[in-house]
């Protein structure tokens, strides 16, 4: 049986969270660990997650969807952040030399995800906050624990 990495995140520091705290759902381990690390950082004056919501025409269908970011945070200086949680390899071009359907597939999906990301940084720069991808590079950075 297949485990999975989803499922309800059960808010501990309340105050710090900005939105629901009874609706926080993690999609991955990674977001788990980032979800523990933003209530334990006393430089987070607060934070959610899949509260901030941003319209993106996507090059893929020409249609307008919604971006719903991993995270929202806010310093206790006052600088803002919205982060997409990415595996390092999904933040890059899919290589291949043969057009298989797998190729195919990972192409429609970066070209999605930089349609999301172009709307995410334009969201964030007239609002005066800092769009970052955060791949298991970055959460090591920062000390956060990556869990395989």
């Amino acid at each position: 049986m297949r485990k999975t990495y989803k499922g309800k995140y059960k808010v501990k520091n309340i105050t710090k969270y900005k939105g629901d705290p009874t609706k926080v759902v993690y999609r991955s381990l990674w977001e788990r660990q980032v979800f523990r690390w933003l209530e334990k950082n006393r430089s987070i004056a607060q934070w959610s997650s899949e509260e901030v919501v941003i319209p993106y025409l996507c090059e893929t269908d020409r249609k307008v969807h919604r971006y719903f970011m991993d995270i929202f945070f806010e310093t206790v200086d006052g600088k803002r952040y919205i982060i997409e949680i990415k595996p390092k390899v999904q933040t890059e071009p899919p290589k291949s030399k043969k057009k298989t359907k797998r190729f195919l597939t990972e192409s429609i999906t970066y070209t999605k995800n930089i349609s999301k990301w172009k709307a995410a940084k334009k969201y964030a720069d007239e609002r005066n906050m800092k769009f970052e991808i955060w791949t298991e590079d970055t959460l090591k950075a920062l000390g956060i624990k990556v869990l395989a």
